[in-house]
């Protein structure tokens, strides 16, 4: 089924069906080798906990250098390390029953091989994030909503050995010269760690989640995030290459809508990913995905976006696509888009289409040129076609609020009209407290249709509030 058809088909059920729509069903997680009873069948002890440190002390001593050995592959290591914890708990001599076993095993195969006791929160397909304020107390995302969670680590050790065994993975460190870290897990979910002396109250560790099975344009139409007539308009715009920038506050979903975007990048281009931790899951075969690199233990060594940016020029890209810009890089940025690689996309952190622009006048300002302001706003202007705004709303959703188009510069201004905005109008649904409303087109044709045109690309006149036999592209 074609990009119109599917459309089609979710007008129709977005039609029929006003109720919100349920979340994407969540995939099964792969079973682990040991299975862990419920907390209603183990109920913790004071006497469990104890033993379980003596042991895990006891694993730590025997296993020694083998928990790092490069030789070893995940799989043969958890053979090893269930092997050598069996024998310890065999020395210990406690009776324990087979559910205090199974859950002693489990726990501290967690803590060996897994990441203690967040290793259930990240097998736990409803969380979206996780933040570790202290080792003591854990919170988590699940539909947009915090909530505390009942794990906790034993001690700060504890906790600073997950962090470590995190950022090793990915060839980062931390310590006191080098206290705080981006880095990433091995599916991808995005990593900041930040220990003491900054984080007064013990090291601090925040995860955030990204789905196993990428979301799609389907699921975000679901959600609520995109209506139809949005998605017929974007795929337009990035079939067109047209240059996208999407903003939003953090936790949006940013980069979520980034991937669904580059999803409509046509096949046969070479597209140039740069990020600093690897999240874009593009599915095109022809892409190079670049990342930055922190400082060695010297202070040396380090390779900055704005690097990564420059070097992309060289690469024959006929897309870049930046996962955020937050420096000197947006320079660079705005020139690539500006000299010849039409068709970038880009995030931005900013509360509304206006103050992305306006970030990206304070970005470009941190590249050290000594540009005049309006010399800047011209490049913005001249660069950037698009700004498509995400917004978190007070019930745990995240909808694309504003799509805004970057029409050029009057006076010292850069003008923006909006072609779709959020209706607020119809209120919130007293039963689960979600609002009710959608993005609507405001009846204003972006002047970017004419490159449509020009194209061969056709979009439905009634995007715009046309009346249906008109065409777009010459309608004046």
């Amino acid at each position: 089924m074609g990009l119109a058809e599917r459309l089609q088909a979710a007008r129709v059920a977005d039609t029929a069906s006003p109720a919100a729509p349920a979340e994407k069903p969540a995939p099964v997680p792969a079973p682990r080798v040991v299975p862990r009873p419920s907390a209603a069948a183990a109920p913790a002890t004071d006497a469990l906990t104890r033993l379980k440190d003596r042991v895990a002390g006891a694993l730590f001593e025997r296993m020694g250098a083998r928990l790092n050995d490069p030789s070893l592959s995940e799989e043969q290591l958890r053979v090893v390390v269930l092997a050598e914890l069996d024998d310890v708990v065999e020395e210990e001599r406690v009776p324990l029953s087979t559910e205090e076993r199974a859950r002693l095993t489990a726990e501290l195969a967690d803590d060996v091989l897994g990441f203690g006791p967040l290793q259930r929160l990240l097998d736990d397909p409803t969380v979206t994030e996780i933040m570790c304020n202290g080792p003591e107390m854990i919170y988590v995302e699940r539909s947009g909503r915090l909530e505390r969670a009942p794990a906790r680590f034993a001690s700060e050790d504890h906790l600073r050995r997950v962090i470590d065994r995190i950022v090793s993975k990915v060839g980062r460190r931390i310590d006191e010269s080098s206290p705080l870290v981006d880095a990433r897990l091995a599916d991808g979910s995005r990593v900041n760690a930040i220990i003491p002396p900054l984080a007064f109250s013990g090291s601090t560790l925040t995860i955030r989640k990204f789905a196993k099975d990428p979301f799609t344009v389907e699921d975000l139409i679901g959600f609520g995030t995109l209506s139809p007539e949005m998605v017929e308009l974007l795929h337009a715009c990035v079939e067109a290459r047209l240059n996208i920038i999407v903003s939003g506050g953090t936790g949006t979903g940013k980069t979520t809508l980034l991937n669904v975007l580059s999803s409509f990048i046509p096949e046969g281009e070479r597209i140039v990913t740069i990020e600093d931790a690897v999240e874009l899951q593009l599915r095109q075969e022809h892409q190079v995905r670049l990342e930055s690199r922190p400082p060695n233990i010297e202070g040396k060594g380090a390779i900055t976006i704005r690097d990564l940016v420059r070097n992309s020029l060289r690469m024959r890209p006929d897309r870049i696509v930046v996962g955020e810009v937050r420096g000197g890089e947006s320079l660079d940025m705005l020139q690539a888009m500006n000299t010849g690689h039409e068709g970038s996309l880009s995030t931005v952190h900013a509360n509304t289409p206006r103050d992305a622009i306006s970030r990206l006048e304070t970005l470009v300002l941190m590249a050290g040129m000594d540009l005049p302001l309006r010399a800047i706003r011209e490049q913005i202007a001249s660069a950037v076609d698009v700004v498509v705004h995400l917004t978190r709303l007070r019930d745990g959703t995240r909808r694309v609020t504003h799509v805004t188009e970057v029409q050029g510069m009057e006076g010292e201004t850069v003008t923006l009209q909006d072609a779709f905005l959020f209706d607020y109008s119809a209120g919130v649904d007293p039963a689960t407290g979600r609002f009710l409303g959608r993005p609507v087109p405001t009846g204003v044709r972006p002047r970017f249709t004419d490159r449509f045109d020009e194209l061969g690309i056709r979009v439905s006149p009634a995007l715009f509030g046309m009346p249906a036999g008109a065409v777009v592209g010459s309608w004046r």
